[in-house]
Formats: structure tokens, sequence, C-alpha cells
């Protein structure tokens, strides 16, 4: 059975709207998604095909989905404000969506700055799942996760080297699934990393 199309909708946020989209389980809901998107500066959107991805898989596993523009990207209001208010936004999403769908657990995922975001916001949220593709870290400062934390990342990734995210995840000993030949934006690969988070995450747990 087919998802139901994204309703596109707008929130009230401290720089301005903020544009974001919901897609809802045709079946039975069974918990709460949230989903941040790459960098704003870089043609980050939530439109990503990364992000759409992980919205895909949740949405499958029954989960209610959110993504949002950042502000200053598609119609969101506001500039790019370095990371701060990109977490302000998506908090303020979180605060929106949960009085849309009170019940059920929560997952947060992530991809690239969006994994920064996610990771920071997660510190608050205290989601039961939290999903973290090729994080940026060594360009934001990507805090301590979760052990139950999914980071996915390709072995080819130009944007975020594999090393630097193994030297992050090494002190707290966190795994990391690696995707053999796989690059940033996983191009041609999109099929397997939805494959990797479903098998991984479950909206109920």
């Amino acid at each position: 059975m087919r998802p139901a199309t994204p309703e596109r909708v707008f929130l009230d946020g401290a720089a301005g709207r903020i544009e974001a989209a919901v897609q809802r389980p045709t079946a039975e809901i069974r918990g709460l998604a949230l989903v941040a998107h790459p960098h704003p500066l870089y043609g980050g959107t939530m439109d990503n095909k990364v992000v759409q991805t992980l919205a895909r898989a949740f949405v499958a596993m029954g989960c209610v989905t959110w993504r949002m523009n950042f502000r200053g990207v598609g119609d969101s209001d506001g500039v790019f404000d370095d990371g701060n208010g990109e977490v302000e936004d998506f908090l303020r999403l979180a605060a929106h969506a949960r009085g849309d769908q009170p019940d059920g657990p929560l997952t947060i995922g992530g991809f690239s700055f969006g994994g920064y975001v996610a990771a920071t916001a997660a510190a608050t949220l205290a989601p039961e799942r939290l999903v973290l593709v090729a994080p940026a870290v060594g360009r934001f400062p990507v805090g301590v996760v979760p052990e139950h934390t999914q980071v996915i990342h390709g072995e080819e990734d130009d944007v975020v080297a594999l090393s630097e995210v193994l030297a992050w995840a090494r002190p707290q000993k966190l795994p990391i699934t690696v995707v053999p030949g796989a690059g940033h934006f996983f191009h041609g690969d999109l099929i397997r990393l939805q494959q990797l988070v479903t098998q991984h995450c479950d909206c109920t747990a």
C-alpha cells in the first residue's frame, strides 16, 4: 500500500514562517518521526533524496513523518544561522508535530548537517530512535549520542570522511554501518539505505 502524498504546511518560527511537509501512513499509525535535511548553503532542502528516503522508511513503519525547510530554504523565512537557529526551528517542528500526533514513540533522523541538528535536538527530545546518515562531524559539534543510535556512512564519502566519523564514534564505542562504495549522497544506494534503516529501526520500539 502506497503512503499518502505529503502535505505542505507552514508553522510559526523565531525567524518567521517555517515550510514543512507531513506524510501519514495509510495503515495504522504507530509513532512519530522527524527528519532534518543537509546544509542549507549547499543546496540542502527537505526534498533531498536521502531525506526523502529516510521519510519513506519511517512512513512505511507506521510513523507520521515530518520534514521541514530550515530558515532561508524554499519558502521558509530567515537566513542561515550556523546551526543554532536551525536546531531551534527543529525543536519547534517537534512541538508542533507532537501536538498533531501526541501518541507513540518518537524517531528522529538526519542527513549530513541534518545529522548535527538531529543529534543536538535529540539531547532535548530524547527520542526512542535516532538515525544519522553521514553526520557532519568535524564540521559541526556533534556530541555524544545514545548507544542505540544508528549511524550509516558511505565508504567513499568525499564530503564527510569516514575516518572523521570513526574518530567521533570511537570514544562512544558506537557501531557504524558502512555501505561499501557509497558516496555522500548514496547515489545508486538509496534502496539499500532504506533497507538498512528499516532493518534497524522500529517506530513501535
